[in-house]
């Protein structure tokens, strides 16, 4: 099967948890016999044509707009420019795989074009990032986002939780939307040898203090506000013994005002943006990761916390609750309530032979239900199935 796949971020390109989805699915796609070309966004420090783990990566340039939606509009140009020329030259794709709606233009002309059933995965709704539709952009997006669900032959979301919302948002028949997870790679977060684990840890925090994290953009519904809130009771009942890491690159002044308005602010360490490779270390070093999302469609980040053998706290929204069971594989929350968190991070901080049993079950569940090998043999039955049924009609 020869599949053409759309997504506007690919390492080392990485602005979300996208990236890394692409990134991780595909190589395991390529194992099982299948061909894949992938078409992104062009990154100053990666050729234009390469391949990765199998995957023949495209990278195409995108003039620079007025605007966002000046730049979205000139990269499907792009994309549909370059995947109509790919189709003509290596001819019998079989389907067209879109990753959100930003590449949606692109994957529906190029669908009508050469007749290839288009499937798409959407990994978060303009609706739910913003607690319902307020202003012109936002209807703009949603808009696209409903003309794509439309347009697939099937849909492909990452959590129970998103396949209602999908459903409900665009008026989408339950039976074409299916669920996959997102998986998770635990060999990348293994503590490195000859690792300097005791110098590294002193450059965040003292021996003393324990390491309470949060790793992700910094937009509110991520509920990193939330987060801070919780922290003057927990440094209360840990006797001023905690430092909270705060790692993510954007606008953070907001927050950082916040944290000294609560007078915790040298409690307090916002280190920006970190590598993969810094990250990697730092989560095998941390004593607890915190997630207190007040939307998050899967929360990949908390299987990562996972795989770093992290106890793990987070809040009961979206798919967060499936992907973390509360008192097996971590500890979930009341969203957007500072002194649940709180409670949540102090049951890790204060237990630590119940964090470490958390801790042996959540690795645990990595290969049980986030498996990419599995994930992928799970998209290979859409594709299978989408396939068939083309073959099946008269377009």
């Amino acid at each position: 099967m020869k599949i053409l796949v759309l997504a506007w971020e690919f390492p080392p390109r990485l602005v979300g948890g996208l990236a890394r989805h692409v990134a991780e699915l595909y190589p395991e796609i390529v194992e099982l016999g299948h061909q894949v070309h992938l078409v992104t966004v062009e990154c100053a420090t990666a050729p234009t044509y390469e391949v990765v783990e199998g995957i023949k990566v495209h990278r195409v340039p995108v003039a620079t707009g007025n605007d966002f939606f000046h730049w979205i509009a000139n990269l499907n140009q792009s994309m549909g420019k370059h995947g109509g020329k790919l189709i003509l030259e290596e001819g019998n794709f079989n389907l067209i795989h879109a990753h959100d709606w930003l590449v949606g233009d692109a994957a529906i002309a190029l669908k009508h074009n050469f007749k290839i059933p288009l499937v798409s995965t959407i990994h978060a709704t303009e609706s739910g990032r913003n607690n319902g539709i307020h202003t012109q952009e936002q209807r703009y997006i949603n808009g696209k986002e409903k003309l794509l669900v439309d347009e697939s032959w099937r849909v492909i979301v990452c959590s129970q939780y998103m396949r209602r919302e999908v459903a409900h948002t665009f008026q989408a028949p339950w039976d074409k939307i299916d669920v996959i997870y997102n998986g998770i790679r635990p060999e990348k977060k293994e503590q490195p040898k000859n690792f300097d684990s005791i110098n590294f840890r002193r450059s965040f925090a003292s021996d003393e203090e324990k390491i309470v994290y949060y790793v992700g953009r910094m937009t509110y519904e991520k509920g990193v506000g939330i987060l801070l809130n919780a922290a003057p009771k927990v440094l209360s009942e840990m006797g001023g013994n905690v430092k909270f890491v705060i790692i993510g690159g954007g606008h953070n002044y907001h927050l950082q005002e916040q944290a000294w308005y609560l007078g915790i602010g040298e409690k307090c360490y916002f280190t920006g943006f970190m590598p993969d490779e810094d990250l990697d270390k730092f989560q095998t070093i941390a004593d607890c990761a915190v997630f207190p999302s007040l939307y998050e469609p899967f929360g990949i980040v908390a299987l990562e916390s996972f795989a770093a053998k992290v106890p793990v706290v987070v809040s009961d929204t979206g798919g967060l609750p499936e992907v973390v069971k509360h008192t097996k594989t971590g500890i979930v929350t009341y969203v957007n309530n500072s002194d649940s968190l709180a409670w949540g991070i102090l049951e890790v901080l204060k237990n630590p032979d119940y964090s470490r049993w958390l801790i042996d079950n959540a690795y645990e569940s990595l290969a049980i239900d986030f498996s990419w090998k599995k994930l992928a043999q799970q998209t290979e039955t859409i594709y299978t199935r989408v396939v068939k049924e083309r073959s099946q009609v008269t377009w």
